[in-house]
């Protein structure tokens, strides 16, 4: 495994990319999702296992193991857990070389119609310059509109909506 660079919550005040969606649920129903393991490859379709490997209950400094496709394994560390408000996790190690740090942040907002989910990443990945990456942001932000327009349906049938 690869080890990846540390990042602190703080960082998020400047991520590579943030976007927005309105999701009809309760905070709490949608914490769920993001607490299931099983949920994740439903609607983030890179995502093909997430495991658990910490013990109850989970929070800061909990892990987890994900497998991205047939392409990488990432190990997680959570460095931030207020639960049915925000969870956010880095990548600790990866098992290719991609990524100098990585980290994913999920903010919740209760609504009148349900919750505000605003997702934000920090992605530097090993061989791209900031210049290159700063072009792919628009494409990086549509890959994740499409992923959370996936969550919204996914949790809109689970939930009954």
């Amino acid at each position: 495994m690869q080890a990846c660079g540390d990042v602190d919550a703080s960082e998020f005040d400047r991520p590579t990319v943030t976007v927005s969606a309105e999701i009809p649920v309760r905070p709490d129903q949608l914490f769920a999702v993001l607490e299931d393991a099983a949920a994740w490859p439903r609607w983030l379709t890179s995502i093909q296992k997430v495991t658990w490997t910490s013990p109850e209950p989970k929070g800061i400094g909990t892990t987890r193991t994900v497998e991205i496709g047939n392409a990488f394994v990432v190990n997680e560390e959570f460095i931030a857990w207020e639960t049915n408000e925000r969870m956010a996790f880095r990548f600790t190690d990866c098992s290719r070389p991609v990524f100098r740090q990585f980290a994913e942040d999920y903010r919740i907002i209760g609504t009148d119609k349900g919750c505000r989910l605003t997702w934000s990443v920090l992605a530097r990945p090993r061989a791209v310059p900031e210049s290159v990456l700063k072009l792919a942001r628009p494409v990086l932000a549509l890959t994740l509109r499409r992923h959370l327009k996936r969550l919204r349906e996914y949790v809109t049938v689970r939930y009954g909506r």
